[in-house]
């Protein structure tokens, strides 16, 4: 079977992704792309017709009852917390940009 990926493809992939890669990083990412989609078309190559649709996780997946319990005292909290406002209720943390 030929490779359903090309280096040309995995450059205008890089490219989108605003990727600078070596020749070394094109040649091995094009294999490894190349193998993930070959692993994806065999997946789908599976007869599922016998499989009934699993709406949830079985109960045995290590499930619990959903109980309320008490929640954690907040002036506790904001005083364990370093430079909260306890007047506010809040919480100061760093900015993300």
């Amino acid at each position: 079977m030929s490779s359903p990926l090309t280096r040309d493809d995995v450059r205008r992939i890089a490219a989108l992704a605003r990727l600078e890669l070596t020749a070394d990083e094109e040649a091995l990412f094009t294999h490894q792309l190349a193998d993930i989609l070959t692993y994806a078309r065999a997946i789908q190559e599976i007869d599922t017709r016998d499989v009934s649709p699993a709406a949830t996780a079985p109960a045995a997946a290590g499930g619990r009852e959903d109980t309320p319990q008490p929640c954690l005292d907040r002036d506790e909290v904001l005083g364990m917390a370093p430079e909260a406002d306890p007047t506010g209720g809040l919480f100061k943390v760093p900015k993300v940009l």
